[in-house]
């Protein structure tokens, strides 16, 4: 994927997954590559219509939960571009999870009861509900990992206001009830989930990708509790089996580590999975759209101009 250069163009950000591009002062180009990372390593190949999943998802996602929160999104000129509204971003993430999983298990496995300020009640079993939905907030890390954070310690290091802070909780835990009952629908459980938001004036803002298999993790609903019961692992669309297949191959990003070989095989793999979920969850064929980078540049241009951000 190029580098662009867009009229306007004040700046560019290059994440681990999305290229963004400021515009003026108002707005954002947000283009998704085909990057993956984990363990916040951007992993060496990318995967094959990744970008456009992650987009599209969060597009939908996005458009199904304006109700609730309002959001950055205006448009997507191409299967792997979003454009914005640019926010001043809060330096936390909303991490919110429903079940005891990942992270969260690694943690209680390693007997801690106390997860971002939040007390763990003893006899949980991996994957286990929790009594309701919890909410485990990160700091937004510029390089390296993100770091667990309380709700008391964001408060008095004012990273967030105490008002502000409440209503990113409101709004977390509505967008949270919002995805699980998205993805009943489907046949699916939306086990855990984080959001991003931001301020534009006084109005805060849903930011970023929502509920994609980057952002989240997903269980199959059939069969969910005769696993749980019989210890098995949960058949599940997300991006934790490269986790675990990375962590089987000792490499959790740590110092000293290296990410191991990625086949070609494997690569199809991660691709096939990513539009499993966009399929399952979406209900739709996904459809792959290979444009070229002329014609990207293009209807971003288009788009620019229709909000008369150039």
């Amino acid at each position: 994927m190029i580098k662009f250069q867009f009229p306007s163009q004040n700046n560019f950000y290059s994440g681990k997954v999305r290229d963004v591009y400021s515009i003026g002062s108002d707005w954002l180009v947000m283009i998704a590559s085909n990057r993956i990372s984990a363990f916040d390593v951007i992993l060496p190949k990318p995967i094959p219509y990744k970008g456009q999943v992650l987009n599209q998802v969060a597009a939908y996602m996005l458009n199904k939960t304006t109700d609730i929160c309002p959001n950055w999104l205006v448009s997507t000129p191409a299967p792997n571009v979003a454009l914005g509204k640019r926010c001043v971003p809060y330096k936390v993430e909303m991490v919110v999870r429903g079940n005891l999983t990942g992270h969260a298990w690694r943690t209680y496995r390693e007997g801690k009861r106390t997860l971002c300020g939040v007390t763990l009640a003893d006899g949980l079993k991996e994957n286990d509900y929790f009594s309701s939905p919890i909410i485990t907030p990160t700091t937004k890390a510029e390089a390296g990992h993100d770091q667990d954070i309380s709700r008391e310690e964001i408060i008095a290091q004012n990273i967030v206001n105490e008002k502000e802070y409440l209503q990113l909780e409101k709004y977390t835990l509505a967008l949270f009830e919002r995805g699980k009952e998205l993805a009943a629908k489907r046949g699916l459980i939306l086990v855990d989930t984080k959001y991003e938001f931001g301020k534009i004036g006084d109005t805060i803002y849903l930011m970023d990708e929502i509920h994609t298999p980057d952002s989240s993790r997903y269980f199959y609903a059939d069969g969910f509790e005769d696993r749980l019961k019989k210890n098995e692992p949960q058949k599940q669309l997300s991006k934790e089996f490269v986790r675990e297949w990375l962590i089987a191959n000792d490499f959790m990003g740590k110092e000293g580590q290296t990410v191991p070989e990625m086949n070609d095989e494997w690569i199809q793999t991660i691709s096939k999975r990513y539009i499993e979920l966009y399929e399952q969850l979406i209900g739709e064929k996904f459809v792959p759209e290979d444009l070229s980078d002329d014609e990207t540049e293009r209807r971003v241009l288009h788009a620019l101009k229709q909000v008369k951000a150039i």
